[in-house]
């Protein structure tokens, strides 16, 4: 009787992950969302509060209207149809840092929808950009709430306990719920640092995850590949990094392959990603949006965008990352790469084009920019606009080098000086200090004959076949000319002289 062949053990590349992000972006207003207090961060517990954004009886919201214009801006610079009418309604849920006991939200009616953002995930270093659009499924806005702070073990009442700072309450959020369109925790990473990008090119938040102003919660199921119908969701939370997003994801997709291989239930809760232990832990089971009891906002009226406003701030949105990463790679021929790092952050990239409308040569300023002007930033913790070298100082840097008044060496040594001292002009800079470059064959050339008469025996041995002492003498006519000759034209002088 024939034996039944063993079953094969099935691998991740029978399965497909299905990634969905919900994103908490926190504005950067002056103001809440529904009551003039301060939203300063790090100020001393609930210091920051009034009798509206603790829901005291007989107290009145009102919208903040710079709220409404960053929500617009965010929506249409994620592609969405903004809504010509929308309203507020009343999230119900119970929580120790939710002052009302409800959330001041957006439900069936909100500001924006149906929208899009380009992701750009790189495999392997080296490797071109794939280029991809993730979904985005709605923006709406609503109201952050308090933070509780777990303080542990009470030594003196021998039980836990935590504090709430009240802060947090009220501070204005723009929800962003993308597509289930995410595959990988790499492009997971890579759509929110899009979406941080996109928010500190608008201007309307710092996108700091650290202090809370960007929240990720990922929505993650996996399924056979092949199959249409989703698996079961498991929200995962507690993420404060997207490389922390990445880890947590490509765990989970690892965790439910196995109990799918195992034949174990895959339970629709939520999970926290622990940071010490490198793996997602269960929290709670998931509620579905039943349990909210939503219903319209009796204190706030409905909100109307007109046409005319909505193209006024459609007129004052920036030039976005994707569109510069496009126009840097077809206009400028700047590689992938160079054009992602110089649009990471919107005051390099303004610093670069600044510097190359003085007719400086792209690729050679973003090299600068990339190279020792970014060691110099994250080394002293500066921003680009906190440095004494301006964009026309550096473009005429690299024009100095292009022409041969200076070589890159000469660059290199004076550019400590030009990063922390202000200067009008380089030209007179680099005379002032005797570092222009010798580019005059008669003068170099006396140089060199004087090296060669000085080192006879050397010139013999390269005659005789050592060539590699050919860098000895260029040495020796450097530090003779204190680096100021040119090298190109000495190694050409200098070749013909020890060839004879």
């Amino acid at each position: 009787m024939a034996t039944a062949a063993p079953k094969k053990k099935a691998t991740s590349t029978q399965y497909e992950a299905v990634i969905g992000l919900e994103t908490h972006c926190q504005l950067n207003t002056e103001t809440k969302i529904f009551s003039p207090v301060s939203t300063a961060f790090g100020t001393p517990p609930n210091t920051n509060i009034s009798a509206i954004c603790l829901g005291y009886p007989g107290v009145l919201p009102v919208l903040n209207e710079k709220v409404l214009e960053y929500a617009v801006k965010a929506g249409l610079a994620l592609n969405c149809k903004i809504a010509p009418y929308s309203k507020f309604d009343r999230k119900q849920y119970f929580y120790p840092d939710l002052p009302k006991n409800y959330q001041i939200s957006q439900y069936d009616l909100p500001i924006a929808e149906h929208g899009w953002l380009e992701i750009e995930v790189v495999e392997k270093p080296g490797d071109e950009p794939m280029r991809k659009k993730i979904g985005i499924t709605r923006l709406h806005m609503e109201e952050d709430a308090g933070k509780l702070v777990h303080a542990g073990s009470d030594r003196l009442a021998g039980s836990t306990h935590s504090l709430v700072d009240f802060n947090r309450a009220g501070v204005p959020l723009l929800e962003i719920v993308s597509e289930p369109d995410i595959r990988t925790g790499a492009e997971a990473a890579e759509y929110g640092q899009e979406l941080r990008r996109i928010m500190r090119y608008l201007g309307i938040s710092d996108g700091n995850m650290q202090e809370g102003s960007l929240r990720c919660d990922v929505n993650i199921s996996v399924r056979p590949v092949g199959q249409e119908e989703f698996g079961t969701k498991v929200e995962i939370k507690n993420m404060n990094s997207f490389s922390a997003i990445q880890k947590a994801i490509d765990y989970e997709i690892e965790r439910q392959i196995k109990c799918l291989e195992t034949g174990e239930k895959i339970a629709q809760e939520t999970r926290l990603w622990e940071e010490g232990s490198q793996k997602t832990i269960s929290m709670r089971s998931k509620e579905g949006s039943s349990d909210y009891r939503y219903f319209p906002e009796p204190d706030l009226p409905p909100i109307e965008v007109s046409v005319e406003q909505m193209n006024q701030w459609k007129g004052e949105l920036p030039e976005l990352p994707a569109q510069k990463r496009h126009r840097y790679e077809e206009e400028l021929e700047l590689s992938a790469y160079d054009a992602r790092v110089l649009t990471d952050d919107r005051e390099i990239a303004e610093y670069f084009e600044s510097a190359i409308a003085q007719n400086a040569n792209p690729k050679q300023v973003a090299n600068w920019l990339m190279g020792d002007i970014a060691a110099y930033l994250n080394s002293e913790k500066l921003t680009i606009g906190e440095i004494a070298l301006k964009p026309p100082i550096l473009a005429e840097l690299v024009n100095l080098i292009d022409q041969g008044t200076i070589s890159g060496k000469i660059a290199k040594e004076i550019l400590p000086e030009l990063l922390t001292t202000a200067i009008d002009s380089l030209q007179k800079f680099v005379e002032s200090k005797g570092m222009i470059q010798i580019s005059d064959t008669g003068e170099l050339e006396k140089i060199i004959d004087k090296i060669l008469s000085e080192n006879a025996d050397k010139v013999e041995q390269f005659r005789n076949g050592k060539t590699k002492l050919q860098g000895f003498f260029v040495g020796q006519i450097m530090k003779e000319t204190s680096g100021r000759a040119d090298p190109k034209l000495t190694n050409q002088l200098l070749g013909k002289k020890l060839k004879g």
